[in-house]
């Protein structure tokens, strides 16, 4: 038996939802609506990010990924917890709603890639489009965009202890199926109303040091 640890990426990994913060800097008051939407699971995940791209025009990617480059933050302590987990010969990967025109660059050298699961976004058209390439499979109606339990299905062992990592609605129904889970933000009221155990972290240095005490 080994451990694996899913880890969200957008507010988890990073200090602010990046995706939160493109609308809030490039897309019309629209995209308010369509996020509230998301949040409170009146629109699915799929439905409402598709949205909320399609009001991004094409021509501006590249103001986009600069945008985001230069302003993302890192949660404190998480290249020292992936130092930690890759000592344990944990396995990590970083499963994300987030898109690939930003996902991959802020994690290169620290996540090869084969680890990293997330949306694409085409800027083809005359504004963006999201592409699906983790869809739900038979087993999940939630319409998620990226399945995270689909995902789990694929790549994690039954006999793996599963630390989920997250901190909102994306990360509730894979929080479902964990042996151990670490939220903060949506993550821990949408546990508390579910009833599913949860640890409450901040940096990722609260999750090392937690994890220092539970043999998994």
């Amino acid at each position: 038996m080994s451990t694996h640890v899913i880890c969200d990426f957008d507010g988890t990994i990073t200090e602010e939802d990046n995706i939160i913060a493109l609308m809030r800097q490039f897309a019309p008051p629209d995209w308010v609506e369509l996020k509230d939407a998301v949040l409170n699971q009146t629109l699915s995940i799929r439905e409402g990010v598709g949205q909320m791209f399609g009001l991004l025009p094409s021509d501006q990617e590249v103001r986009y990924r600069e945008f985001l480059l230069s302003t993302i933050t890192l949660r404190p302590g998480f290249i020292e917890f992936l130092q930690e987990t890759q000592s344990h010969g944990f396995r990590f990967d970083v499963v994300s709603g987030g898109m690939d025109f930003f996902v991959h660059p802020i994690l290169e050298g620290h996540v090869v890639p084969e680890h990293i699961y997330c949306n694409h976004v085409d800027f083809s058209g005359e504004t963006a489009r999201v592409t699906w390439p983790h869809s739900c499979d038979a087993y999940c109606s939630n319409d998620c965009g990226c399945c995270k339990p689909t995902i789990a299905r694929q790549i994690v062992s039954p006999t793996d202890t599963l630390i989920v990592i997250g901190d909102s609605v994306t990360d509730f129904e894979i929080a479902k199926r964990a042996d151990v889970v670490y939220a903060r933000g949506q993550l821990i009221s949408l546990c508390e109303t579910e009833g599913i155990q949860h640890i409450p972290f901040e940096t990722f240095h609260d999750i090392s040091a937690h994890l220092k005490g539970v043999r998994v």
